[in-house]
């Protein structure tokens, strides 16, 4: 064993550690290695974990906020009808720049792994050609997977659903929809089903923006349910969103969780977006607008988060920062127990891994690949609290950001 880069004093789950990395692997774990390598990193007893998962994210929308004008209603709908104005002067140039800067400052912080939706309802294919490229540009230090989304529903408009299948064939990951959004119930019916037969045919992931709305009556997610039972697709399913969930009644809750349960589906909130865009129709009491994530959680399902938009259409504001993800879910799931923190951390890495269905090579682990990042910090719960300066983040065993943490300097003594 040679290795090329040794973490000393590392705080994981389990206590005090050192980790060896060969190359881009990780070759040992021990609370103490004897072992010397050309490069060593001490933690200083810092908390160790694996880069976060941003589970769901526009990159193609990315940075355009105010472009060609500001949301003034905070609503999706708004959000959608500015989009169709600027997605217009949409050039792929315009796309990589946007992406690859988002990715960068997501990555200072921490994120190596991102699932984004490339917008396919228009001819051009725009945003897919560009985050193609993207995807090919930052290999060697950001796992990146596309999912076509038909933005305008799949049967919105005559060519979209010849626009979703050449979108797979030119190489998307996963196949999406947006039933809720079709013109008819029927019509977003019958997008489920073509998405699953497109998913069988190219032997693809899916993932769904399903039931991001208010109405209690928007019921898509029973369909998916069915859909992943029946194809036995089961975990390669992701349902986004799903906030109307939030808005059942209590008994029909009750008996879909136990399809979902069956189904083994994953399921994707965006904290920071689900709380500014659903409830603007209500006065009050005002719903919270999110899916019921503790009682997945509890259900047992796979929960995991995503920043959704960074500083576009639907949302003004963000840095990508999967921490204040996490710490928006702990307060509006009112997840605070000790073990629930922990949960909504762990949404943001191991269930985003499970969600993108990487997790065999996700994870701090002898043999897996060597991501991880270094969090100023000793503990989830202090992760979630302080939201601290990600130090350091291996990317393929090599030092890609190293980041200081503040400090305050005080002018004057103080009692």
């Amino acid at each position: 064993m040679t290795p090329t880069l040794i973490l000393r004093n590392c705080t994981l789950d389990n206590g005090s550690c050192d980790i060896a990395i060969e190359d881009a692997t990780i070759v040992a774990i021990a609370p103490h290695l004897d072992l010397t390598a050309p490069n060593e990193i001490d933690a200083e007893g810092k908390l160790i974990s694996p880069p976060f998962v941003e589970s769901h994210i526009h990159l193609d929308s990315a940075l355009t906020a105010g472009q060609p004008r500001h949301n003034q209603s905070g609503t999706l709908f708004e959000g959608i009808e500015i989009w169709r104005d600027r997605k217009r002067t949409l050039t792929p140039d315009d796309i990589k720049h946007r992406a690859i800067e988002a990715l960068k400052l997501m990555a200072s912080q921490g994120t190596l792994f991102v699932r984004t939706h490339a917008d396919v309802s228009e001819t051009s294919l725009t945003a897919l050609e560009g985050l193609l490229e993207v995807r090919d540009i930052v290999k060697d230090w950001c796992t990146v997977q596309i999912v076509a989304f038909p933005q305008d529903g799949i049967y919105g408009s005559p060519q979209n659903n010849e626009l979703i299948e050449e979108s797979i064939i030119l190489g998307a990951d996963a196949v999406g929809g947006i039933p809720h959004y079709e013109l008819t119930r029927e019509d977003g019916v019958r997008s489920v089903h073509r998405i699953f037969e497109l998913a069988e045919k190219y032997n693809r992931l899916i993932d769904i923006h399903c039931d991001e709305i208010d109405d209690d009556q928007s019921r898509f997610l029973e369909i998916v349910s069915a859909c992943a039972l029946r194809t036995g697709l089961k975990e390669k399913v992701t349902a986004s969103h799903t906030t109307a969930f939030g808005s059942y009644n209590d008994a029909y809750a009750f008996k879909l969780m136990g399809f979902l349960k069956q189904s083994e589906i994953n399921f994707i909130a965006n904290p920071l977006i689900n709380i500014t865009l659903q409830g603007r129709a209500d006065t009050y009491p005002k719903r919270r607008g999110l899916t019921r994530v503790k009682e997945l959680w509890q259900a047992g399902l796979n929960v995991s988060l995503g920043n959704d938009c960074i500083q576009d259409p639907w949302y003004g504001l963000g840095t990508g920062n999967m921490l204040d993800v996490v710490s928006m879910a702990v307060h509006v799931c009112q997840m605070t127990g000790l073990d629930e923190i922990d949960a909504c951390y762990d949404m943001a890495t191991a269930g985003g891994a499970r969600t993108l269905n990487i997790q065999d090579t996700y994870g701090i682990e002898v043999g897996k690949p060597a991501n991880l990042i270094v969090l100023d910090c000793p503990s989830k719960y202090e992760a979630v609290r302080r939201r601290p300066t990600v130090s350091y983040v291996i990317s393929r065993g090599q030092l890609l950001v190293e980041t200081a943490a503040p400090k305050a300097k005080w002018q004057r003594e103080v009692n």
